[in-house]
């Protein structure tokens, strides 16, 4: 008899639903096609186990199991349950009317509790599209699955469950969520708050102003100076969450199997990966691609401490998802697409030694030292960083006054002000929402300069040497430090704040 029931596939971050043709005939024989991976190959050893612990068992009959599109290759253990459950209704065990209705997915284990799966909400997001009634998955995955609707969704905790449900008509509990209450009652304040950090005045308002244009910044200063608990507390300052952000966000959490308990992120993610990264974790890939640090880092932050540490060939794999905000990887078969739109936060020491612009301690590198350090950040990668600001230490005084400094929550209020600016202006662009992302004809159209202004950046470029590529970052920084003080125009003391932070671009520090 044949039966078919349906699974789905996870390719990026949307899902394809696949078939499961399960044939039981007179012979004896166990044949699995379509691309199975060895996780699927080996779940009819798992099958077997879960059934019999359960009163039932794989019929001693020829069973042939067609996973179709059978050119697509499928993997991984989350088809344990599709599977049992096609093979009990195809050699008649159960009264199976209804399965052409629903999405089945799970990993069974021996006594046949269900493990969670990856990629829940992509899967429901296709399952409503293509008008199935319900998707039945582990209980763990429930609430993540539950945010799609008019879908219905039935976490469970063991085989017997799906098996009565077919079978005897008990019914399933159905996991019920209201998507928006679920996402402003996960909407809760950053656990980093900016109030923590003693002076640094200057190095806030950099910050500031790179939230609110959604700027790349680079921080530059000696060991202990606090370049990553600044970079800690960045998400903090950021605009919420919108809905729709935190949806997308956590699909391509989903994929890798990073969803909370709570179903829906709504805090922006903050992804630190260690310098010993190799390109496709950081990128995403493999040979059944995977999305890496800078997709996970999607409507977040990625942050990169220590930067000239990391591999140049892992860098500079960063360049294109930076001009994109997106990242392709290719296969002979198949491409995918991950989207990765996020702010890169760098930071680094100004020297091998480290100590360099600390006026405190000695230089211990030489000039060449100091030249091949640096010189491990591209041009091309360090064109893609609007701000570059140095980080000093921070005196006793300033660390031992009780003086409570400036909360993250009033910092926010500005920056999502800004934001809103930024975001009636780019309203009629699909692909620019903030300052960073403007093209050349937007800042020559946004950022127009008076005669003053034009004449003091003229004198800067001049006098500090710097380059020609510093020109348009000034001219977006400037920008934003106008919309911050909710003005029209861009004048001559925005772009001298913006002036100031393009450190690497002086002569005496990338040459």
């Amino acid at each position: 008899m044949l039966k078919k029931v349906f699974g789905s596939a996870v390719f990026g971050v949307e899902a394809t639903t696949i078939t499961v043709e399960v044939n039981v005939d007179s012979g004896i024989g166990y044949h699995l096609v379509g691309l199975p991976d060895n996780a699927i190959k080996e779940s009819n050893y798992r099958i077997a186990a879960a059934l019999q612990n359960n009163g039932y068992k794989i019929p001693g009959k020829k069973i042939t199991i067609n996973m179709a599109p059978a050119d697509l290759r499928k993997e991984g253990s989350a088809y344990d349950l599709t599977l049992a459950i096609g093979i009990l209704a195809a050699s008649k065990q159960i009264q199976a009317n209804d399965l052409e209705k629903y999405i089945i997915m799970g990993e069974l284990s021996l006594d046949g509790s269900l493990q969670p799966i990856k990629g829940a909400l992509p899967i429901a997001v296709k399952a409503r599209e293509e008008g199935f009634k319900g998707f039945i998955l582990p209980s763990q995955n429930a609430k993540e699955a539950a945010i799609v609707d008019h879908l219905e969704v039935y976490g469970i905790d063991n085989i017997k469950q799906v098996i009565d449900y077919f079978d005897k008509g008990e019914p399933l509990q159905q996991t019920i969520i209201n998507t928006r209450e679920e996402f402003y009652k996960n909407l809760e304040f950053p656990e980093f708050d900016f109030s923590d950090v003693k002076g640094q005045e200057g190095i806030k308002r950099c910050m500031e102003i790179a939230a609110a244009g959604g700027h790349n910044i680079i921080l530059i200063g000696p060991p202990g100076a606090g370049k990553t608990m600044l970079a800690k507390r960045l998400p903090s300052i950021l605009p919420p969450m919108t809905l729709h952000e935190a949806l997308e966000t956590t699909k391509i959490h989903s994929v890798v199997g990073r969803v909370k308990d709570t179903g829906l992120m709504a805090q922006r993610p903050f992804r630190s990966p260690h310098h010993t990264i190799s390109d496709v974790a950081l990128v995403g890939g493999g040979a059944f691609p995977q999305p890496g640090e800078i997709s996970l880092s999607h409507n977040g932050v990625l942050f990169l401490d220590e930067l000239p540490e990391f591999k140049r060939g892992v860098l500079e794999v960063l360049r294109q998802p930076l001009e994109d905000r997106e990242v392709t990887i290719s296969r002979a078969k198949f491409t995918v697409t991950y989207p990765s739109s996020f702010m890169l936060v760098a930071s680094m020491n100004p020297s091998p030694g480290g100590y360099f612009n600390d006026p405190d301690a000695p230089v211990t590198s030489s000039p060449a030292e100091m030249q091949r350090y640096l010189s491990k950040i591209s041009g091309p990668l360090l064109d893609r960083i609007d701000i570059h600001i140095e980080v000093t230490p921070v005196p006793f005084e300033k660390l031992s006054e009780d003086r409570k400094s400036e909360t993250s929550v009033e910092i926010r209020k500005r920056v999502t002000k800004a934001r809103d600016i930024q975001t009636e202006r780019f309203k009629d662009s699909e692909v620019v929402h903030y300052n960073a992302q403007m093209n050349t004809k937007q800042i020559r159209k946004y950022c127009v300069l008076d005669d003053a202004s034009k004449q003091l950046l003229k004198t800067a470029m001049e006098r500090l040497n710097l380059s020609a590529r510093a020109y348009d970052r000034i001219l977006k920084v400037s920008r934003t430090i106008a919309d911050l003080e909710g003005v029209e125009d861009v004048n001559g003391s925005h772009i001298s704040e913006a002036i100031q932070y393009r450190s690497l671009d002086r002569e005496g520090w990338l040459g």
